[in-house]
């Protein structure tokens, strides 16, 4: 059963519908236009950011409570090429890519040193990394820092750091679903305007996982260098096979 959905974020934008999902049909420059303007707006209030790729949709249809907590974010950005096809195949709408790193990178580079940014995620130790990284390349000023190996029975007390931590932009780096039912859930307490569920970006910044080349982000298929090289990758591989079905199998019932 199809929830009803916010409206687009965007003045006069489209929101689509994919698989029950919402999907904002919205540029790299536009919704770093949207997030910076919601860090610094008088009075803070918090707002979610997914960015939605074929995983997400392959594994919601077995979580209730992702489900929903993708239904309830303000932003839902298409991350992957799969995402785009998809939109395409059902919704007959082209959909421009605007990926979790371009996101977080594009904040900070735009905003360094005003921007107070909690890096939440990764192993311990990778966060830290990550935040020094950032203020050097970026100068942001670094809000907190905290691993993402946590039970959910102490979810409360790093929502409660993270609250007290003054943060304008919060990355939660927990692994799908965890990350964003986190980000929703606890949005009142986390207080920062913007909670972006941004999976292995916090490894990029450290310098523990590599950024897929440029010419791979351009054409969409990082996903294929990355599996090609990375064998921890590889049983990744059916739930895109899966995506494929699922997508075709909509596409022949509409």
């Amino acid at each position: 059963m199809t929830a009803s959905l916010p409206p687009s974020p965007l003045p006069g934008g489209t929101r689509l519908t994919l698989f029950d999902l919402p999907l904002d049909v919205v540029t790299l420059p536009q919704a770093l236009d949207l997030l910076g303007e919601w860090m610094f707006r008088a009075p803070r209030a918090p707002h979610t950011v997914v960015t939605l790729n074929p995983e997400f949709i392959v594994q919601s249809r077995t979580q209730p409570e992702f489900v929903a907590a993708m239904q309830s974010a303000d932003l839902v950005t298409a991350d992957g090429v799969g995402t785009v096809w998809a939109a395409r195949q059902l919704c007959g709408q082209e959909v421009p890519r605007a990926p979790g790193y371009d996101l977080v990178r594009g904040l900070m580079e735009r905003h360094g040193p005003e921007l107070r940014v909690f890096f939440l995620g990764a192993k311990p130790g990778v966060a830290e990394r990550a935040a020094q990284n950032a203020a050097r390349d970026f100068g942001v000023q670094v809000a907190g820092v905290h691993h993402g190996y946590f039970d959910p029975s102490e979810d409360g007390r790093v929502a409660d750091l993270v609250g007290a931590s003054g943060a304008h932009l919060v990355l939660t780096a927990m692994g799908a679903g965890r990350q964003e039912t986190f980000n929703q859930y606890w949005r009142q307490v986390l207080g920062a305007p913007v909670l972006i569920g941004c999976g292995g970006v916090i490894d990029v910044l450290a310098g523990t996982a590599d950024l897929a080349p440029a010419w791979t982000r351009r054409l969409g298929v990082e996903f294929l260098w990355r599996v090609g090289l990375d064998r921890k990758r590889w049983n990744r591989v059916p739930r895109l096979a899966g995506f494929v079905r699922l997508v075709q199998a909509e596409k022949r019932r509409r």
